[in-house]
């Protein structure tokens, strides 16, 4: 299939709904290959728009099986992309970019499940998206369900960020590990002359943010000051690190499925009478020490972890990767062109970017698929 006429750069938007459901986090970049084939960003915008309540409620619940999921998640899609509307329409009017200019929007959805090689061999993953819907509410052409064609490839389906940090950081020079902290903390493994790698590596902001509102009412335990009042739990820390998955061979892909509020309350039965403060610490303990194992044991020369997500923001688990990982320097993507709220957005839109191009991704280092796909499914403006 013949790739459609564009001028260079590409204006793209790329949208994000996390595992964390915070909100939805929107980029508009110019995308366009500098010289030696290097990614060259130009950010033009970036907006964020928080979840209403009541929907990051419904959002939450389909992350478990329940009644009449079929018409609530097509629903709770369609809510969802009048959210995503916004961001664009914040981001159109942020650049002074008339809708015609973008030629098209990244959208990753909303993960509900995420079940890749089981049941039948192929597994599957599900975000709640309406691209058709999208489009029509913004006259902007929408490129979604990445990760669907990976998974019917063979792969995890995610994460699909580490070939996107390789475009944009692949001439370091040094062994970098990029790690976001997202519902889900994943790290990619970027290494002069290799091809990328990486995968989920535990949970982070999923199991803080629920177990902090829970127990302060708060959506979320800022800078990790609940976290630093608290002693970690040596005992209950061990048994977190002995889940599988932490021992698991990459590649691999988590999320909610595994790390969520039942798994956590059937560790703590086999730990009671923990304070709250005390389980707070530990679950951050518990994030960096299963990302620090993973980099030792996977990017032993890595000399520099790049950190983002909504994790970078929390100062005590900043603190403990520098002192986790003694010889490499821990810093955020802010330092080296992206803020950190704003990576995978951004990652989305250059995926929509190869969508559009309909240029293959290579995903087999990553996910295990069997080789390279045109990742995504495009619906027209």
């Amino acid at each position: 299939m013949t790739a459609p006429a564009t001028a260079s750069p590409l204006t793209c938007i790329g949208l994000m709904s996390g595992t964390s459901m915070d909100g939805v986090d929107g980029v508009l970049v110019d995308i366009s290959p500098a010289s030696g084939g290097a990614l060259s960003l130009r950010q033009r915008g970036f907006a964020s728009v928080d979840l209403p309540a009541a929907l990051r409620d419904e959002l939450l619940a389909l992350n478990t099986p329940g009644d009449n999921e079929l018409h609530r998640g097509a629903l709770a899609a369609n809510a969802l992309m009048r959210v995503y509307a916004q961001c664009v329409q914040q981001l159109c009017a942020q650049a002074a970019v008339a809708p015609e200019v973008v030629a098209v929007i990244g959208a990753h959805g909303q993960t509900v499940r995420h079940r890749p090689g089981l049941f039948d061999g192929t597994g599957y993953t599900t975000q709640l998206i309406n691209g058709a819907l999208l489009a029509e509410l913004t006259g902007i052409a929408v490129a979604c369900d990445f990760r669907s064609r990976d998974v019917a490839a063979g792969g995890q389906g995610a994460p699909l960020v580490p070939v996107f940090h390789q475009a944009v950081w692949n001439d370091a020079g040094e062994t970098l590990v990029v790690l976001n902290l997202g519902g889900i903390a994943n790290l990619s493994i970027l290494a002069p002359g290799k091809t990328p790698f990486g995968f989920d590596c535990g949970p982070a902001n999923a199991l803080l943010d629920g177990w902090c509102q829970q127990h302060t009412g708060q959506p979320y335990d800022a800078d990790g000051r609940w976290a630093a009042q608290g002693q970690v739990h040596v005992a209950l820390l061990q048994q977190l690190m002995a889940e599988p998955y932490i021992r698991q061979a990459p590649p691999k892909s988590t999320g909610r499925d595994l790390f969520n509020a039942e798994w956590l309350q059937q560790q703590l039965a086999l730990q009671p009478g923990i304070a709250a403060v005390d389980v707070q610490a530990t679950l951050t303990a518990y994030t960096v020490q299963a990302a620090a194992q993973h980099v030792r044991a996977h990017a032993p020369a890595a000399t520099r972890l790049l950190v983002c997500g909504g994790g970078v923001r929390n100062g005590e688990i900043m603190r403990q990767l520098a002192e986790a990982l003694p010889g490499v320097t821990v810093e955020s993507t802010q330092a080296h062109g992206i803020g950190p709220q704003a990576v995978e957005a951004t990652a989305f839109a250059w995926l929509a970017s190869k969508t559009w191009l309909r240029e293959p991704i290579d995903m087999t280092a990553v996910t295990g698929a069997k080789g390279p796909r045109v990742l995504g499914c495009l619906y027209s403006a």
